[in-house]
């Protein structure tokens, strides 16, 4: 996929997990690489090349104007700030449901909007890249808001592709469960149960979705918009099947 001297890339909750990993994997590339979180965290490193961090809430308004006034220059952006706890529908409040959805689709369509002039401008173009998610695209039982809104976000890339192409690659990399420390500690006595329903047997790692971006970021991927790359495993097989 060649080297990424020179780019200067935005990568939305990358302090820690997938996010942490793609960052770093953009580093190792020569990537110049911003990070934003919410919370002040020690910021990822290669060697001694080292992300710099941008401590602002996506959700908001105030947090987007901080991270578009970090990156002036701008070549890609990989949203990757999202996620949910497990919550039943019926129980959750209004609030709580209105507050997955906004981190998980309407914080990506904003912040890609306010972000646009800077990655029109790239040379050669610029790229977003959104980090949805396999519960976007079959059932999400303990998890609808979040599903829905990863849905959403997939066909949010989609859109974007084709309204803002050629200036601007809009692609989407599609995880199934990944392999971080914080997944594999809440699956626990699960997990055997969730790996046996994936066709290759074994959780996606970090680092196989890192390299999934990569190829969307670097002129490997310059033909691709509105693409989907799936990095599921195959998908996960139901009981019935079994």
């Amino acid at each position: 996929m060649g080297a990424l001297d020179g780019k200067v890339v935005l990568v939305t909750g990358g302090t820690r997990g997938i996010g942490r990993v793609i960052a770093e994997a953009l580093l190792a590339r020569g990537a110049t690489v911003v990070v934003a979180a919410r919370k002040a965290a020690d910021p990822p490193r290669v060697g001694e090349a080292v992300a710099t961090l941008v401590c602002a809430d996506v959700r908001s308004e105030e947090g987007r104007r901080v991270i578009v006034a970090a990156v002036p220059r701008l070549d890609a952006v990989v949203h990757n700030a999202g996620g949910s706890p497990p919550v039943d529908a019926a129980t959750a409040s209004s609030r709580l449901h209105a507050a997955l959805i906004d981190l998980n689709l309407t914080a990506p369509l904003l912040l890609s909007t306010a972000l646009y002039p800077a990655l029109a401008a790239a040379p050669g173009g610029g790229v977003v890249v959104m980090i949805g998610s396999v519960s976007g695209v079959r059932p999400s039982p303990g998890t609808a808001a979040y599903g829905a809104a990863k849905a959403g976000l997939h066909h949010l890339a989609r859109c974007l592709a084709a309204e803002w192409a050629p200036a601007v690659r809009v692609n989407s990399v599609i995880p199934g469960v990944v392999a971080t420390e914080d997944a594999v500690a809440h699956l626990a006595d699960r997990l055997p149960r969730v790996t046996a329903s994936i066709p290759t047997g074994r959780l996606t790692t970090p680092e196989e979705v890192a390299d999934a971006v990569l190829f969307f970021v670097s002129p490997a991927g310059a033909a691709c918009a509105g693409a989907e790359l799936l990095v599921h495993g195959g998908g996960e097989v139901g009981p019935f099947f079994r």
